[in-house]
């Protein structure tokens, strides 16, 4: 079995691919993540990917715990830095550290997951995720207090299309795995012809 680590070392590796085929206009293309281009999608994620556990803590007090405030202040720290300087730093260290180590290197996972499917899907660079990343982003994202994937999802029962995963108990939604990890995150607008089934009427009113 491949371990979480090397799972978010591959998809650290792959971010990186992505970005240094970007041109200079798809560097600023709007993504997933309303009001950001994929510059600032990128340097939110090194923002976190190079932070020390303690420097984590301190950003958040800093933030009151309010996760949009902490999200812009990681945005902001990297905004200024060229896109060839962002794709170095997405691709240094690769073997997840620090605040990326958290949960078993989780973090670090489904950072470079889901934030490179933010930049991918606008720009209609789709690409098959491997079953064993996903599975673990779903697992994740319904357990972290941070991504909030129980609270947006509470009452219903996600079950995946594409790989063998499921999760929760209500009303049922079906779709391809990519698409319920979107949903959980918050992207649900971008993923709804996606899903199916009669809990994702009250998925999209949350």
């Amino acid at each position: 079995m491949i371990s979480v680590r090397t799972l978010a070392r591959r998809e650290r590796q792959e971010f990186a691919d992505l970005l240094d085929g970007l041109s200079p206009q798809q560097w600023q293309a709007p993504t997933l993540c309303r009001g950001w281009n994929a510059r600032d999608v990128v340097a939110h994620t090194i923002a976190y990917l190079g932070q020390t556990r303690v420097g984590l803590t301190a950003a958040m007090l800093a933030a009151r715990g309010q996760i949009d405030r902490l999200n812009e202040s990681a945005r902001r720290t990297n905004s200024g830095l060229a896109p060839d300087r962002l794709r170095a730093l997405m691709r240094a260290g690769t073997d997840p550290s620090g605040a990326g180590a958290l949960y078993g290197c989780r973090v670090a996972l489904i950072e470079c997951l889901i934030h490179q499917q933010d930049i991918r899907r606008p720009l209609g660079l789709p690409r098959v995720i491997a079953a064993e990343p996903l599975s673990a982003a779903l697992t994740f994202a319904r357990v972290s207090p941070v991504i909030g994937g129980a609270r947006r999802t509470r009452g219903l029962r996600l079950i995946a299309t594409d790989l063998d995963w499921s999760a929760g108990r209500g009303l049922e939604i079906h779709g391809p795995g990519e698409a319920l990890l979107l949903a959980m995150t918050g992207r649900i607008e971008a993923v709804t012809p996606a899903l199916v089934g009669p809990g994702l009427a009250d998925l999209c009113r949350r």
